[in-house]
């Protein structure tokens, strides 16, 4: 079933995150960037948390992502691009392949290119959900057209939080207790 009916719920399982070129030359002029690398890094934590693949691009010649991402990931292996859409990457669509999920959890920047560029070709394959709170552009305006036209043409849209408590489905666990620091 594809989440352009709204009837799907992602589940760790199927899904992947995919965090898109928050680099340090770009960051420095993001809007709300405090709020989405916060949001950002509680993503990443939690798919540590939970065992959920990360997959991270870099556009080239805009510096490397950001200290507060790369330190959270072991092994860190960024995958280097010219093209706004990452599907148009072919190191990206192979491991995306490779991966073989049919849920992709898209965060980063700039929301109004390169995140709206990658979640439209996307929707081709896979079933796609942008976290509202931890995508940004330059501009508001810019953010909030980018949310509206991936809306429009079948992306679900979610939170930090949401996502979060879709993917870890059920209090009382060990990862439950743990998560509620990143949430608290």
């Amino acid at each position: 079933m594809k989440s352009k009916s709204g009837n799907q719920f992602f589940t760790r399982r199927d899904s992947v995150l995919a965090v898109i070129d928050v680099q340090e030359r770009l960051i420095k002029v993001m809007n709300n960037r405090d709020k989405l690398i916060a949001n950002l890094v509680k993503l990443v934590k939690f798919a540590k948390i939970i065992d959920l693949p990360v997959i991270i691009t870099e556009q080239e010649n805009l510096g490397p992502t950001i200290k507060e991402i790369t330190s959270e990931i072991s092994n860190f292996e960024p995958i280097k691009k010219i093209e706004f859409s990452a599907c148009k990457c072919s190191q990206f669509a192979e491991k995306l392949s490779k991966l073989s999920r049919k849920n992709i959890i898209l965060a980063g920047i700039e929301a109004h290119i390169c995140i709206t560029r990658t979640a439209l070709d996307l929707l081709a394959n896979y079933n796609v959900s942008v976290v509202s709170d931890a995508v940004t552009s330059r501009t508001p305006e810019n953010r909030d057209i980018a949310l509206q036209r991936m809306i429009q043409s079948g992306v679900m849209v979610t939170s930090t939080e949401m996502i979060i408590y879709e993917l870890l489905e059920k209090a009382g666990t060990a990862e439950f207790k743990e998560t509620l620091g990143l949430v608290k």
